[in-house]
């Protein structure tokens, strides 16, 4: 298989290229704005959230909204509104980064940010006349209103398109009455602005309205949702009865609320990934300090074995997630700014870069609120009896976490929608797919020479390897199936799963490859072992979930054949020293008592 070095970085073609050191952003390349940007949203966070964190365990609505108030004080909500309309007008990993660190203390604040900033004002941004900019997006920039998004429905989750919400235009033209239901409504017990999807007549598909939040116009709230986590996140169903809402208050165009609806779900699948990291930076924070405090037999439980194997984890994946996350992040600026560049409007550059990465954005969606999961888990564990009791941080966070994985679509629709669209771009033309599946079959027994850096060879080898493998087997599951694979979910899933590790894999060895280049081999020791303990678990993955695809699909001597394949590809020339490595990880956070990268 011929390495193919990117010179311009599209969304998916991760899997056929290499990227070149200087082409990957990491947190490290932050410039003076985005680490004030940064020092801004954590004061606010560690000051006016984190020593109240129980007063969002007892359902205090009103303190949420009044955090999202101060945040859209401190510009924190105006990020990504262009200036004219009161906003800071910043670029996408300005809005990645603050959508991460105002994540850290609780999930209730998170979704209310999250729902506000990404589902509540971006619409309008990128979708909006210039008479609905102008009458909306100061009032949102400023927190003067919040926004909802209004979409799913009891019949229509996963599903969106198929709402039965109806909007019927009124004799004389000028106004739609909307009747419907909507549920799991993220703000919407004190969202002014609602932008509701609804069917015209017998359209395709659904429309995108704005409707201002009138309670004397057939609009309803239902009571707030009991549920597992966020409890501080004001969740609501709501009812539509002949609502009254202007034609002019259409958002994009009649039949195009699908499209809105997909394309801001590429961006808060992205951006709920982000979201996951600093909590999950303050979790493994809070684990490393209880364990050092923690005395059982007479010593710290930091220096049993048994806990270090855990911080090594919860500390390899915060480290890999936030080199996946600002790796995209910065990808899908750049993105933005090619398009720009080619005379595009700034808001159809904007939605244009998103798409193009959606196969990252699910990706990060998936690896980020699965990590987060995991984190809490093993903080519970930490923490022991005192983990599963609501007096510490860890019970909360546990149940904080889960809403990740359902979010913004399911982590399973997610995975298949990874591997469904990047074949879609590869049937486009928009990467050259099929070329590098045929280029790695008659390929697939020879080994990569041609490397980015003189450190850390093996686990570029194996980099190269799963991608080679993924390739051999994805061609093989189209030649089988061909478009009857999306049917295959199970198939689907497995693939989605290689390529997840392999797009983490490699941001954390690119990030620690630049790191080691423009500083020393030494100052980088602890991110080196996180790389190779982080690539040694993903082979782990790769192996298995490519078993499972060879036994679905082959059988006999082809599947004799492939499974060497495997062995050969998910392999070490020298296999690592992995407690080792683990214990050596966990001793550097243990003795800095916190996650400290």
């Amino acid at each position: 298989m011929e390495v193919i070095r990117k010179k311009e970085t599209y969304g998916g073609d991760f899997i056929i290229h290499n990227d070149n050191l200087n082409s990957i952003f990491t947190p490290e390349d932050f410039n003076e704005e985005l680490l004030m940007m940064r020092d801004s949203v954590k004061d606010f966070i560690d000051r006016e959230v984190w020593p109240y964190k129980d007063r969002f365990e007892k359902k205090d609505y009103d303190f949420t909204k009044s955090l999202m108030q101060k945040a859209g004080e401190l510009g924190f909500l105006s990020v990504s509104v262009p200036e004219e309309y009161g906003g800071m007008g910043m670029g996408f990993v300005s809005s990645m980064l603050v959508c991460d660190y105002i994540s850290g203390s609780t999930g209730s604040l998170s979704t209310a940010f999250g729902a506000h900033t990404g589902i509540g004002t971006l619409p309008v941004v990128l979708y909006g006349t210039e008479e609905q900019k102008e009458k909306y997006l100061p009032k949102l920039s400023s927190g003067e209103y919040f926004g909802c998004y209004c979409l799913t429905e009891p019949g229509a989750g996963s599903d969106a398109n198929s709402g039965k919400s109806k909007a019927v235009i009124s004799d004389d033209g000028k106004h739609y009455k909307i009747s419907g239901q909507k549920m799991w409504i993220s703000n919407a017990g004190f969202a002014s602005l609602m932008i509701v999807f609804a069917r015209i007549e017998n359209d395709k598909n659904i429309t995108a309205f704005l409707v201002d939040y009138d309670p004397s116009n057939g609009i309803k709230l239902g009571e707030e949702e009991n549920k597992l986590g966020i409890h501080s996140s004001s969740t609501r169903q709501v009812f539509f009865n002949e609502t009254v809402v202007p034609v002019e208050n259409i958002l994009g165009e009649r039949n195009g609320g699908f499209k809105i609806a997909m394309n801001a779900l590429n961006v808060g699948r992205v951006k709920l990934g982000v979201a996951c990291l600093d909590a999950q930076r303050r979790i493994t924070t809070e684990s490393i300090k209880y364990a050092n405090e923690r005395v059982q037999f007479k010593v710290p439980i930091s220096t049993f074995g048994a806990i270090k194997e855990k911080i090594a984890t919860m500390a390899s994946s915060c480290y890999i997630g936030e080199s996946a996350c600002y790796r995209v992040a910065k990808d899908i600026e750049d993105r933005i700014e090619y398009f720009i560049s080619k005379g595009m409007s700034n808001q159809e550059a904007e939605l244009k870069g998103v798409e193009d990465f959606a196969v990252e954005c699910s990706l990060i969606k998936v690896g980020a609120s699965e990590d987060i999961q995991n984190c809490a888990d093993e903080g519970i564990q930490i923490f022991g009896g005192m983990g599963f009791s609501a007096d510490t941080p860890m019970e909360s966070a546990w149940r904080d976490a889960r809403i990740g994985r359902i979010y913004e679509g399911t982590n399973e629709i997610n995975r298949m929608l990874s591997v469904g669209m990047l074949l879609k771009k590869g049937m486009k033309g928009q990467i050259d797919l099929m070329a590098a599946v045929m280029r790695a079959a008659s390929s697939i027994n020879t080994d990569e020479e041609n490397f980015i850096s003189d450190e850390l060879i093996e686990e570029q080898k194996l980099i190269y390897k799963f991608k080679q493998l993924f390739l051999v087997l994805l061609g093989n599951c189209v030649q089988k199936y061909g478009s009857k694979l999306e049917n295959h979910q199970q198939i689907l899933l497995c693939l989605s799963d290689m390529l997840l590790e392999i797009y983490f894999s490699e941001s954390g060895l690119l990030r620690t490859l630049k790191n080691i280049d423009r500083t020393t081999y030494e100052s980088q020791t602890i991110q080196i072992y996180i790389v190779k303990l982080y690539i040694f678990e993903a082979q782990n993955i790769i192996n298995k979930k490519s078993t499972e695809i060879i036994s679905r699909i082959t059988s006999g001597q082809e599947k004799r054949k492939l499974l060497t394949v495997v062995k050969n590809k998910c392999s070490y020339s020298e296999y690592p020293d992995i407690i080792s490595l683990k214990n050596k990880v966990a001793d550097s956070f243990i003795e800095q008592n916190s996650y400290y990268i």
